[in-house]
């Protein structure tokens, strides 16, 4: 049987590392477990070479994330303990999640809680997240928060996939015409006016502006990356400014199809936390700020903040969200209605399974736009290149 390499603590809280002689990993997990002593981790000699560069290449995804949170659920609904709990799920997990949840457990053992503790990995777990396992914690239904949260990240992924998806082919046109152009300029293009200077041919201005910017690609690239380079670098920085993040942010919703898109995956994202944060106890201006906070959108960011200082001084949600234009009509009907029945959470869920499907018609719209666009811009990329080609030989011929 092979031999493991384990960390672990005593009765006495001492740290200790050994070997153990197990046929699996769960077994020498048991076999320790057994000793009384408390498992921090176990890997194979083998494996810890690698252990470093695992960590690396295996970043922790959002599958990873949304699998910790459904087995966590399981094995508290079952009545395993917490600690316990994520002492499996760390053995069970890849290096780097296991990591992690390993880090977790030691904060829990420490004294901490379990939002607590969740809330030192801000980038695995997000505000919402943090904030409704805290929510579970004092209402004593972790497991149902975590059965919750599963449901709405697996519900959020298949809904990207789709909209992802969707954008693939057009991704790929747009990504095969560039290399086509790319080749067309750096090797074609050169080779023609080789030829043309062989005979030495009056070239017409199509063609010689051809040539210019081949060369410009051949002979200059270095300028053309530094450009690109540089205007990328102070575009990014003007966005992280407050002004351009805003002016930004303002220009994708105005863009045709794009912005309409964007505005209803915002929408579909604000509706579903909103339903999971109210239908787990948290109070409504709590709920606005963390969505808020957690708005991928300044604008709509801003809004929600708005609406929340309008609920204190005592006006409705329905109304609050009225005097902003980007919430369209049938929201603020709808959260009327959920406010008169105070049915407020099982409103939204309706209300996001409703923008999700208008997401999807945008997407399917947008890429339905795409595709002709492309054809066109095909086409006429096309024609100038055939028309630069072989106009000058048509005039090499005519004086013969």
């Amino acid at each position: 049987m092979p031999l493991f390499n384990y960390v672990a603590k005593n009765q006495h809280a001492e740290t200790i590392k050994g070997k153990v002689e197990a046929r699996s990993i769960a077994q020498a997990a048991s076999a320790l477990r057994a000793r009384g002593l408390l498992v921090i981790s176990i890997k194979q000699p083998s494996d810890e070479a690698f252990a470093f560069v695992a960590n690396i290449i295996s970043g922790i995804k959002q599958d990873d994330i949304v699998t910790f949170t459904r087995q966590l659920s399981t094995m508290i609904t079952a009545g395993l303990p917490l600690t316990q709990s994520l002492s499996i799920l760390s053995l069970q997990s890849k290096p780097a999640m296991s990591k992690v949840v390993g880090e977790i457990q030691r904060e829990i053992e420490g004294g901490a809680s379990f939002s607590k503790a969740l809330s030192k990995f801000p980038r695995n777990f997000s505000p919402i997240y943090v904030q409704l396992v805290k929510a579970g914690e004092i209402g004593g239904v972790i497991d149902d928060v975590l059965n919750r949260l599963a449901d709405n990240m697996e519900k959020d992924k298949e809904f990207r996939g789709k909209t992802k998806g969707a954008m693939i082919y057009p991704v790929i046109v747009i990504l095969g015409l560039v290399v086509v152009a790319a080749i067309v300029m750096i090797y074609v293009v050169p080779q023609l006016t080789s030829m043309y200077d062989d005979f030495g041919a009056e070239l017409p201005l199509l063609t010689r502006l051809l040539i210019g910017l081949s060369d410009l690609f051949v002979k200059l690239w270095w300028i053309v990356l530094s450009i690109l380079g540089v205007g990328g670098f102070i575009f990014n920085k003007w966005v992280k400014t407050e002004k351009g993040h805003r002016t930004f942010d303002k220009f994708l919703f105005r863009m045709p199809l794009i912005g309409v898109l964007r505005s209803k995956i915002i929408l579909t994202e604000f509706c579903r936390t909103m339903a999971l944060l109210l239908k787990s106890g948290i109070s409504l201006l709590q709920a606005l700020e963390i969505v808020s906070d957690a708005s991928t959108s300044v604008t709509y960011s801003d809004a929600l903040k708005d609406s929340a200082k309008q609920i204190e001084k005592g006006i409705s949600l329905s109304l609050a969200i009225s005097r902003h234009s980007y919430f369209p009509p049938i929201l603020q009907q709808m959260i009327s209605v959920g406010e008169e029945t105070g049915k407020m959470d099982e409103v939204l869920f309706k209300l996001s399974r409703y923008f999700e499907s208008e997401s999807e018609q945008a997407v399917r719209n947008l890429t339905a736009a795409i595709e002709p666009m492309i054809i066109i811009i095909l086409g006429i990329g096309v024609g100038l290149l055939v028309i630069a080609v072989i106009m000058p030989i048509y005039n090499l011929t005519a004086q013969f």
